[in-house]
């Protein structure tokens, strides 16, 4: 049976009366881009492979108690593995090792000055949203979906299941944190560093 014209919420129907295949019609479907959020949160390509995982199978085990009310399952997939991000009991990975997972430039040595400076500053993004900048859970979230994934205040406001004026009191106050936290890095590398970009 083909699944994957079916809609969300046809296909969440089917996941309430245990229907495995929907649920990994559902993970074809939006395993990509929960993947490049897990990444830009956890910055380490195994731990954001594991909470993709966590995320699905939370999803199945909330089969028969959510109700969709939304087109696209995807924004409470990107709400459950923010949750379960923050619960994590174990430490995050460095970094640098995700940074070794990456793939090579196929133009070698001609852009490697270019690609330095690139991930310095993404080094120092990933130092500044991990603390050093005294953001809060929120405002850090925010920057995350908004900044880093490029999803709209509406979006970033159904995931966060806040509303579109909190979102842009945090981003706001982000900002703020951001520019007094690295003067010394232009706006473009304080917000708004792509992890995936080089992974696509």
């Amino acid at each position: 049976m083909k699944l994957m014209g079916d809609s969300d919420f046809v296909l969440w129907g089917r996941c309430a009366q245990g229907d495995s295949d929907a649920l990994g019609a559902l993970f074809d479907r939006h395993a990509d881009a929960l993947f490049r959020y897990a990444l830009s949160r956890t910055r380490s390509w195994h731990d954001a492979e594991e909470l993709v995982s966590l995320t699905f199978l939370e999803a199945w085990r909330q089969r028969t108690k959510l109700k969709l009310e939304r087109d696209s399952l995807l924004p409470w997939l990107l709400g459950v593995a923010t949750n379960v991000d923050r619960n994590r009991a174990r430490s995050q990975r460095r970094h640098e090792q995700f940074l070794t997972r990456l793939p090579h430039s196929e133009h070698g040595a001609d852009h490697a000055a270019e690609i330095a400076e690139r991930l310095d500053a993404e080094a120092e993004v990933s130092r500044l949203l991990g603390g050093a900048a005294g953001l809060t859970a929120g405002e850090r979230d925010a920057v995350i979906l908004c900044f880093m994934n490029g999803y709209s205040y509406e979006e970033t406001a159904a995931v966060l299941r806040v509303r579109i004026g909190t979102v842009r009191s945090r981003l706001s106050r982000a900002r703020k944190k951001l520019v007094l936290a690295a003067p010394h890095l232009a706006p473009a590398e304080r917000l708004n560093t792509p992890f995936e970009s080089r992974i696509s």
